[in-house]
């Protein structure tokens, strides 16, 4: 039913997750991201409160698998959920309850974890790791190249309907917040909004942060206008 890859960039400090699912709002409900931090995931039968314990445990702990298993040992109904992170620097940690749906796996690479339930098969998130690993480019990018692998791989049992890109940086705010709903191949039509919105990312973090730097803006017709 939903399928994740989490990735790293240690050499920008930037980190992310991309997501789809059969099930709508995909993203609202199971990817976090905490600047200066790391990535999470909570899904299977979500609880969305877990991601982001997730991400604050790694804050107190030693390491991702450290902040992980203090997660899944202190979580009610834990047996039902998959759990994956990743640090800036690439680490990761996953784990699958004994309730996972399906066909459910795992697969830890360079810089990048996939986790899925309710897969084609096993060698799906082998599939987005693999691709991950040979992309290159921004790391938004890469975690899509990564996951449009994973579904030309087999993808989940069924049809795929929402999709989800979060990235955080070195500001206190997800600096890519894409999110894609009810479509038919909502994968593509996230992989086309970050297209569009990829030469605006820098612009709407200088707009915050220096606005008198920030290049013009409020121009009709302007596609970084807001």
């Amino acid at each position: 039913m939903t399928i994740s890859l989490l990735g790293a960039d240690p050499s920008s400090r930037q980190v992310g997750v991309v997501v789809t699912s059969s099930s709508p709002a995909v993203a609202a409900r199971c990817a976090r991201v905490l600047p200066g931090v790391g990535a999470a995931c909570s899904q299977n039968v979500t609880d969305p409160r877990l991601g982001l314990q997730l991400l604050h445990e790694q804050t107190k702990a030693n390491d991702v698998s450290e902040a992980l298993t203090r997660v899944r040992e202190s979580a009610p109904h834990a047996e039902f959920r998959q759990l994956a992170m990743i640090d800036l620097d690439g680490d990761t940690a996953a784990w699958s309850g004994s309730g996972a749906l399906g066909v459910h796996a795992e697969s830890h690479g360079r810089h990048c974890v996939a986790v899925g339930n309710l897969l084609a098969h096993d060698g799906v998130a082998i599939a987005a790791t693999e691709a991950f690993g040979e992309a290159a480019g921004p790391l938004a990018s890469r975690l899509i190249i990564g996951l449009t692998a994973a579904i030309a791989a087999g993808g989940e049992a069924g049809p795929v309907r929402s999709a989800g890109l979060l990235i955080a940086a070195d500001v206190p705010w997800p600096v890519v917040d894409l999110r894609v709903d009810d479509r038919d191949d909502p994968l593509a039509e996230l992989a086309r909004l970050w297209e569009l919105y990829a030469p605006l990312q820098d612009d709407y973090v200088t707009r915050a942060l220096n606005p008198d730097s920030a290049p013009a803006f409020g121009v009709p017709g302007d596609p970084g206008e807001e």
